[in-house]
């Protein structure tokens, strides 16, 4: 402020904030203003924010496991297409489809066969993890969603999909055990590589309408690491799906 020529009076104006306002910047050092104040205070000093306020920065700045957390979104139907589609196009190495039905994404994805036939060709490994059609708990699931399009249906149409798809190196598909089918249909996991969107299933909503999580690995032991395991986890236990 001395620099600038400004004495909180002459600063608040240049803002519009309250005299009080800057004397209580002033006198409160662990106090952080509104970002538009701090935006524009910065402004009229002539400085960088994190020179003022460098506990604004590093609230901002994630650190630890919480990096991981590419963005989240209240519903997965609130998740870009575009989205899904870049994850699918940037894998090499892996896709791992763990939802319960994976209807949606050959709704959602244009011309996804071919794009998992080309992804195919080129080494890339495809996994569907599915649910069993016929299982109790798919039959409860039913029952407890109440929907037209009814959990079954969804399966067998992915099936229908994967049967068009035709048998190719690199793609396999399995229904989760019967013994595992609760913990699938609660939480779907979805592998692209080195990210994932997992969406943990609420009550009565179906896939759409519960939260769903992109997140990006970083190291060793994080979010990522772990929903990856409880996918391989529920894999390793699945039965191979006459497609």
């Amino acid at each position: 402020m001395a620099d600038a020529r400004l004495t909180p009076r002459k600063l608040a104006a240049r803002i519009g904030v309250a005299p009080k306002t800057v004397e209580r910047w002033l006198a409160d050092a662990e106090l952080v203003p509104h970002a538009r104040n701090r935006v524009d205070a910065c402004r009229a000093l002539k400085v960088d924010e994190e020179m003022i306020w460098p506990k604004a920065l590093q609230d901002r700045v994630k650190s630890g496991h919480d990096r991981e957390l590419v963005h989240a979104y209240p519903y997965r139907s609130a998740c870009p297409s575009t989205v899904w589609g870049e994850l699918i196009e940037e894998a090499h190495d892996q896709i791992f489809l763990a939802g319960y039905t994976n209807y949606f994404v050959w709704l959602e994805q244009p011309a996804f066969a071919e794009t998992l036939r080309r992804k195919l060709d080129t080494g890339c490994r495809v996994r569907f993890l599915l649910g069993d059609p016929d299982s109790e708990v798919t039959r409860q699931r039913e029952l407890i969603e109440g929907v037209a399009l009814s959990v079954s249906t969804r399966i067998r149409i992915s099936l229908e999909h994967l049967e068009h798809l035709g048998a190719m190196d690199g793609l396999e598909v399995r229904f989760s055990s019967a013994e595992d089918a609760v913990n699938h249909v609660s939480l779907s996991v979805f592998r692209f590589d080195h990210q994932a969107l997992v969406t943990p299933h609420l009550a009565r909503l179906v896939g759409h309408d519960s939260p769903l999580l992109h997140l990006r690995r970083q190291g060793e032991g994080g979010m990522f690491d772990r929903f990856a395991e409880h996918a391989e986890e529920l894999w390793s236990r699945a039965v191979p799906a006459n497609t």
